[in-house]
C-alpha cells in the first residue's frame, strides 16, 4: 500500500486483527454465524496482506492476479448466496471492491494511481468510497444501540457476540475506505 508507512502498519494491525477474530467466530454455534466469518476473515487477512507498506515488501507481479482470482471467486461465493439477504450482497461489493484493488495492482502501483485517463478520483473509486463511507456511517449508527444493550444476557460464546460482529465488520469498513483513498 503506498502512502505513509505507519498508517499502512495500523491497517495491516487492524485487519489482521479483524480477521483473527472472525476465524474464532466461525466456532460459533450459530450455522449463518459461522459462514459470515469464513467470508470475514478471508477479508480481513487479504486486506492485511495488500496493506503491507511497498516500502517494506513489494509482492511479485504474480501475487496480484492471485489476489483478483480468490477474491473473485469469493464474490461468485456471495452471488450466488445473495439471495439470503443484505450481509450476502455487502460480501459481494467488498470482494468486488478487492478484485477492482488487485487489478489496479496489476498493472502496477503508479498506474493504478493514474491509468484512468483523467484527473482526480476514477468514477468506480468514487462510487466504491461512497459505498463504503454509507456502510461504515451505517455500521457505526447499529453498533450504539448494540453496546447500550449488551449488559442485558451475555451469549456463551465469543463468536455470538452481535456487538463484537459488528464492530469487525465496522473496522473492516473502516480499512476499506482506508486502502480506496489510498489508492
Amino acid at each position: 500500500m503506498p502512502g505513509p508507512v505507519s498508517t499502512a502498519w495500523l491497517l495491516v494491525a487492524l485487519c489482521a486483527a479483524t480477521g483473527a477474530y472472525c476465524l474464532l467466530r466461525m466456532r460459533s454455534g450459530v450455522e449463518e454465524q459461522r459462514r459470515a466469518a469464513g467470508g470475514e476473515a478471508l477479508m480481513g487477512f487479504g486486506m492485511a496482506a495488500m496493506a503491507v507498506p511497498a516500502a517494506v515488501y513489494t509482492p511479485p507481479r504474480w501475487a496480484w492476479p492471485v489476489y483478483a482470482a480468490v477474491f473473485g471467486a469469493a464474490a461468485l461465493h456471495a452471488l450466488w448466496n445473495g439471495r439470503g439477504g443484505p450481509r450476502h450482497l455487502h460480501h459481494l461489493v467488498g470482494s468486488a471492491a478487492m478484485v477492482y484493488m488487485a487489478v489496479a495492482m496489476t498493472v502496477s502501483p503508479h498506474a493504478a494511481h493514474h491509468g484512468h485517463g483523467g484527473t482526480g478520483v476514477p468514477l468506480l473509486t468514487g462510487a466504491l468510497l461512497l459505498y463504503f463511507v454509507g456502510y461504515v456511517l451505517l455500521s457505526g449508527v447499529r453498533l450504539v444501540p448494540a453496546t447500550a444493550m449488551a449488559h442485558g444476557p451475555v451469549p456463551a460464546g465469543w463468536g455470538d457476540r452481535p456487538e463484537l460482529a459488528r464492530a469487525c465488520r465496522l473496522s473492516m469498513g473502516i480499512g476499506m475506505v482506508t486502502m480506496l483513498l489510498a489508492m
